[in-house]
């Protein structure tokens, strides 16, 4: 008897009588599930240990879009400087598809009322997956530096060119049939997966009663997952706290394990929320002091940020002999690539070695700067400082620059000529993710008594020994020179600055004015970096 392999379930009326046929017959009709399992693949992560995957999901991954994070650090220049910080988007990707999955089974399980389908579950993994898939080289010195120098009045985030990288991954890999072979309505999932990374795409919408297509109201919760917009409470954050402190060799100590366990949806205000417990909010404020320390010692750290500086600086002027092909053969530059998905994919971390080690006469004076980098040649720390009054800077650098290069000492002026062009003015703001705001105001609890009740917390009722400021800003003066008597006199001029403008005197301001006034200075003048 001859037998196919298309049988479904219903054949099963009609199996053969002899053992042997019906086993056979049984053993096509389990074919497809023994197929979709060997697609399923599991990662060995050092964060989350093994994770698997949906085989959608692997589908994904192994496209030549995805595959461009193994290419981009995920913390930039400060890998010049923590030599475990090697690990790139590619990892955090993955880890925070697992999370947004994890979460979101959690509160399936929990609270089956919510209504959370598979396609909720698969949609809110892919966001997850590919919420950075728009990182430009070196991660945020791509958007928080280079852009903003180069294109001032393109109002441009990485997230946008995430929505836009991922509508290319998938129409240029062919995956709207896959998608709807595991049951996902192709044209409402793919906009609840894009509105999940980017927010509404209709910016119209915002001021509507409920701005999202892809999910009803009802399913407001499903939008806190991947990127939270109401507290900045979100599994990206959980995978990166971990990740970053395991590399940087910093202790971690929130503990986003704790807080799934607490985790649950409450209705406010007629829209559901996800909540945590009302014990969990010390934990909430350590979260947000964890990332706070993770920004003073690691993402801006001030030899981590000259160094992005110096490479922003050898890409702008490499900018306009860079080519890199796009669609249709168009031609672009570093700074327009993002127009073009096709073009935007060849822009990786590679960049860099592109530059530093091409012969091309138009690239020398970028190459230059990329070699003293690598010789750590770098431009010369002058110290920091911050407004004494809580008033916001304005980040006009060049303003800014021109003025410390003014501010001439009155007493013992050094005799030196100081130019403006060579003072580097980086304003740097910490905060705890929400500007001046506190991010805990913004985030609901429910009580072991009522689990179905929303409510507050207010600071006093948690400590008073909590912050009471979440936002500074601190203005970094560096100096390009290499020679001890220049710097000595630069640092005169920017200690002098910060008297003038009434701005707290850099930490070693004193010594700076002490030792300039001692006859023979500019012969013994010894700083530490």
């Amino acid at each position: 008897m001859e037998v196919h392999c298309r049988l479904s379930s219903q054949c099963l009326f009609f199996l053969p009588s002899c053992p042997s046929e019906r086993l056979e017959v049984l053993a096509c009709l389990r074919q497809p599930r023994q197929q979709h399992m060997e697609v399923m693949k599991v990662f060995n992560d050092p964060i989350h240990g093994h994770i698997e995957f949906h085989p959608l999901l692997i589908r994904i991954i192994d496209t030549p879009q995805f595959q461009r994070l193994r290419y981009i650090k995920q913390l930039g220049g400060t890998y010049f400087v923590f030599p475990g910080a090697s690990h790139n988007r590619f990892e955090h990707s993955l880890g925070v598809g697992h999370l947004a999955g994890c979460l979101v089974r959690t509160l399936k399980d929990r609270q089956p009322d919510l209504g959370i389908t598979q396609r909720d579950i698969l949609c809110v993994e892919i966001a997850g997956l590919c919420h950075d898939l728009g990182h430009g080289p070196f991660s945020h010195m791509f958007d928080g530096r280079f852009i903003p120098l180069t294109r001032p009045d393109l109002k441009w985030k990485h997230e946008t060119a995430s929505v836009q990288m991922f509508e290319h991954l998938i129409t240029s890999n062919k995956l709207e049939e896959v998608m709807r072979s595991y049951g996902l309505v192709l044209e409402e999932d793919m906009l609840f997966i894009k509105e999940q990374i980017g927010g509404p795409i209709d910016e119209t919408a915002c001021v509507k009663s409920w701005p999202y297509r892809g999910r009803p109201k009802e399913k407001s919760f499903l939008y806190e997952i991947v990127a939270n917009k109401k507290n900045g409470i979100d599994v990206d954050k959980w995978d990166y706290f971990a990740r970053d402190c395991h590399h940087l060799g910093i202790s971690n100590n929130f503990d986003y394990k704790r807080l799934l366990v607490f985790t649950r949806v409450c209705e406010v205000e007629n829209q559901k929320h996800i909540c945590t417990r009302d014990k969990e909010v010390g934990n909430l404020y350590e979260m947000f002091h964890t990332r706070n320390c993770l920004h003073r010692r690691a993402y801006q750290h001030k030899t981590g940020n000259i160094i992005e500086i110096m490479i922003t600086e050898a890409f702008q002027k490499a900018d306009r002999f860079f080519e890199i092909k796009g669609s249709g053969g168009k031609v672009y530059r570093i700074s327009t690539a993002m127009e073009d998905m096709e073009a935007y994919a060849k822009l990786t971390d590679c960049i860099y070695l592109g530059i530093l080690h091409s012969s091309d006469e138009n690239l020398k004076e970028a190459r230059e700067i990329l070699h003293r980098v690598e010789r750590r040649e770098l431009y010369k720390f002058l110290g920091e400082t911050r407004p004494k009054s809580k008033k916001e800077i304005v980040k006009v650098i060049n303003s800014l620059a021109e003025s410390i290069a003014n501010s001439k000492p009155k007493k013992d002026p050094p005799d030196v000529e100081l130019k403006a062009e060579n003072f580097i003015v980086d304003v740097v703001s910490m905060d705890y993710g929400m500007k001046e705001q506190n991010p805990i105001d913004n985030v609901h609890f429910y009580c072991k008594a009522d689990p179905s009740k929303a409510v507050k917390i207010t600071q006093e009722q948690v400590s008073s020994l909590l912050p009471r400021t979440f936002m500074e800003q601190v203005v970094r003066v560096y100096y390009k020179s290499q020679d001890p008597l220049i710097i000595s006199a630069a640092k005169q001029y920017f200690v002098q600055w910060c008297m003038q403008n009434d701005f707290t005197k850099p930490q070693d301001g004193d010594v700076v004015h002490r030792r300039a006034s001692e006859p023979g200075c500019k012969q013994r003048l010894s700083f530490d970096e």
